[in-house]
């Protein structure tokens, strides 16, 4: 029995030898102290040296223990704790024997009075440290070889989960980046549309440049304590969130709610959640960073977290928050009648464009032609809504008023690219601006009648007698989209090439059933992709372009 004892580790000698300390209790207090052993015995031992992720249910408390290597006397320990949703509690008790006692167990000594006695002393089990909040919070102590910790959590608010990380070993690095002595975030920088951020570089960017990195959370709601926090609120929006956001730029599968951005070494992460959007913008070292793309007038919150690329352990900056400003009244530009001016407008950031126009007749119309992208067209007329849609091609508004009624026209693009459209108002509806066009302005190839030299087209024309000009341009297959997304649909044949140029041709038919044209183009490559290009030109002069049509002559005939 006695070698039984010897060759015990010391935590488990040290439990045997409490529990045996309370093997008859006759006193509150030492039933109390058994029930505090009891649970010690049945607690989790924590590691040392790794970060632990340790679930917990509400208002159900969990213990983790853990003692001195055998053979150290007194050491440094440190335990960090990171809240990872809701306020937690917790604390550290100790378990202290004295070393009489000690001896005396390992040598088999079982005087169970005289053990009872030493025991009683209420110094047996003292709490060192304890908190409440949801801030990551460090305890740095001193441990004996003569005693036991233990650590107790507790969730009162939900079910939860945090991480704990203990260590002993003060010599080998830390696991988590260093902050600053001034851990803020300072705002230098406010525009309607961006924020610039700087802070005071970590000392683990300057000591392991190529292990670390800042990463930068933006959202509408309010600053978080730690990423760990800031993955749980994202998750709980209703989205998969990848562990610690993939934070070594690992690949991975994106959910269908974000948008992964990777340009000039910076990777971003959008998520659309429901209380907005979150951003994640990982920066590599740089400690200035301007975010773009933000809505005026509106106020964000700004995290920034240290990142140990190799452990994916993170420590967090004191948040800071900022209002953009608001948007300038957008400039207004008169309308003149009969006048044609032509729109770009920015994509990126979704401005509004306002035309207006005080009205000199009764009736008068409006006319947009699509030049690129996808416009979204708004009408008031004295503060009311007339009109109001997304555009394609050719439009025309007609309205009716009073005199001197006064239209606002408001022009945006739908899409992140820039978009452009011509806009016209006139009170004239007897001399139209553009051709009178047909129901559809597609061009149709006839795949059986595809040579390798030859292409055969139609299109549609009107019952108004018209001059129709085609063109041809050989492209490459890799090409094809994008010479298809950057078409002007309001450039006319002065923007094309001579050589482009394959014929011009009147054409039209009183009844408008049978108005369809045809031509066959010859002297063409084969095994060859040709994008044709049919332009109508009206009384005006100012052509309209149909759809561009893109055919590939045959390889082999």
């Amino acid at each position: 029995l006695k070698m039984f004892w010897f060759y015990l580790p010391l935590h488990l000698l040290m439990v045997a030898c409490l529990c045996h300390s309370i093997k008859a209790p006759t006193t509150r207090s030492q039933q109390s102290l058994k029930t505090d052993l009891f649970n010690f015995y049945h607690s989790l031992i924590l590691a040392d040296g790794k970060e632990t992720t340790i679930h917990l249910l509400k208002d159900i408390p969990k213990r983790y223990y853990f003692v001195l290597e055998e053979g150290r006397a007194l050491a440094p320990f440190t335990i960090t704790v990171t809240p990872c949703d809701v306020p937690i509690e917790w604390s550290i008790l100790a378990y202290k024997a004295s070393a009489s006692f000690l001896g005396k167990a390992a040598q088999g000594d079982h005087d169970t009075q005289e053990v009872s006695k030493s025991q009683k002393s209420p110094s047996m089990v003292s709490t060192i440290f304890n908190y409440k909040g949801n801030s990551v919070e460090t305890y740095m102590g001193m441990s004996s070889h003569s005693a036991l910790y233990m650590l107790e959590f507790l969730s009162t608010e939900r079910d939860t989960h945090i991480t704990v990380y203990l260590t002993t070993d003060t010599t080998s690095g830390h696991l988590y980046p260093e902050l600053p002595m001034d851990p803020r975030i300072d705002v230098v920088g406010i525009g309607h549309t961006t924020v610039t951020l700087t802070w005071k570089h970590s000392p683990s960017v300057l000591q392991h440049a190529e292990n670390i990195q800042y990463c930068l959370l933006v959202n509408e709601k309010h600053n978080y304590k730690s990423l760990c926090a800031a993955e749980t609120a994202i998750r709980s929006s209703g989205m998969k969130l990848p562990p610690t956001l993939a934070l070594s730029l690992s690949p991975y599968l994106l959910e269908p709610q974000q948008v992964m951005i990777l340009s000039n070494s910076e990777l971003s992460i959008i998520n659309k959640v429901s209380s907005g959007e979150v951003r994640q913008i990982c920066m590599g070292t740089k400690n200035t960073y301007t975010v773009p793309s933000l809505s005026p007038s509106t106020q964000y919150y700004f995290d920034v977290f240290v990142v140990n690329l190799l452990t994916n352990a993170s420590a967090a900056y004191t948040g800071t928050f900022a209002r953009t400003l608001e948007e300038p009244e957008p400039k207004v530009m008169e309308l003149k009648d009969g006048k044609v001016i032509r729109v770009v407008l920015d994509g990126k950031n979704q401005k509004l464009y306002s035309l207006q126009y005080q009205a000199r007749h009764k009736k008068i119309q409006f006319t947009f032609q699509l030049c690129r992208g996808h416009v979204r067209v708004h009408i008031t007329k004295n503060g009311k809504t007339v009109a109001m849609e997304n555009i394609s091609g050719l439009r025309y508004f007609s309205l009716k008023g009073k005199l001197l009624d006064r239209y606002v026209v408001q022009l945006r693009s739908t899409e992140q690219s820039n978009s452009s459209v011509k806009v016209q108002v006139s009170p004239h509806f007897h001399k139209p601006l553009f051709p009178l066009l047909p129901d559809s302005l597609k061009i149709k190839s006839f795949s059986k009648l595809r040579t390798c030299n030859s292409v055969t087209i139609a299109w549609l024309g009107t019952q108004e007698e018209s001059k129709y000009c085609v063109y041809k341009k050989k492209i490459e297959e890799d090409q094809m989209w994008m010479e298809l997304q950057s078409v002007d649909r309001c450039s006319g044949p002065e923007s094309r090439h001579k050589a482009e140029k394959v014929l011009c041709k009147y054409f039209h038919d009183v009844n408008v059933q049978r108005a369809v044209t045809t031509e066959t183009i010859k002297g063409l490559d084969a095994g060859t992709l040709y994008m044709f290009d049919v332009y109508l030109f009206g009384p005006s002069g100012i052509p309209v372009r149909y759809h561009s049509k893109v055919v590939k002559t045959r390889k082999k005939c």
